[in-house]
């Protein structure tokens, strides 16, 4: 499905709440509100032979490159909810910290020493992004002038930590050291960090 709305979109991620506020799903989820729009921006520019990398909320990034709401379902529901791979839509997720980042990384450098024609869209939130791993990345990636853009989803949390009170900062790093691989966008979910606000949070 390419066109995919607003509307769409938060009704796929309301009927996985509801599933999983049910005891249907079992694992643990990560969901998305008010990034729809956004990220609906950025996927126009994404290509079919373009690759994606995720953190643990990418329902809508899948869903965004093509894989049908039907596989992502049965994803979700196995257990597989914040770690995400589509190999054929070349599409993968990490559950861990800044796991995708340097795999992000690699497959930019291997596309640029291949001269192909890819690009690498790399998601990662405003917490991430002031992480040692992050600021390496996109330095590395910045001096070799890799084909990757970095996507910084700033919804101002690290779980449930004001991001600017821990690092004690009125701006982060990516907002001080501007560069035209990184672009980033400001977003407010009604969800909590984990599950859907009924059934216990991971």
């Amino acid at each position: 499905m390419d066109d995919w709305t607003v509307e769409l979109l938060k009704e796929f991620e309301s009927e996985i709440a509801n599933a999983f506020n049910k005891g249907e799903i079992r694992s643990p989820i990560h969901l998305s509100d008010g990034n729809e729009q956004a990220l609906i921006r950025i996927f126009e520019d994404i290509k079919d032979s373009d690759w994606v990398f995720c953190s643990w909320r990418s329902h809508y990034q899948c869903l965004l490159k093509g894989v049908a709401p039907k596989d992502l379902k049965s994803a979700i529901y196995e257990g597989r909810s914040i770690a995400l791979a589509f190999p054929d839509f070349k599409i993968f997720s990490s559950a861990i910290v800044g796991g995708q980042l340097p795999i992000a990384l690699g497959v930019a450098l291997a596309i640029k020493m291949q001269n192909g024609g890819e690009r690498v869209w790399c998601f990662l939130g405003d917490m991430t992004s002031e992480t040692g791993m992050a600021q390496s990345t996109i330095r590395y990636a910045h001096n070799y002038d890799l084909p990757i853009t970095f996507i910084v989803e700033n919804n101002g949390l690290s779980v449930l930590t004001d991001t600017r009170k821990v690092w004690n900062s009125a701006s982060l790093r990516y907002e001080e050291i501007v560069s035209p691989m990184v672009i980033s966008f400001d977003y407010k979910s009604k969800y909590p960090h984990a599950g859907a606000g009924v059934r216990v949070q991971f």
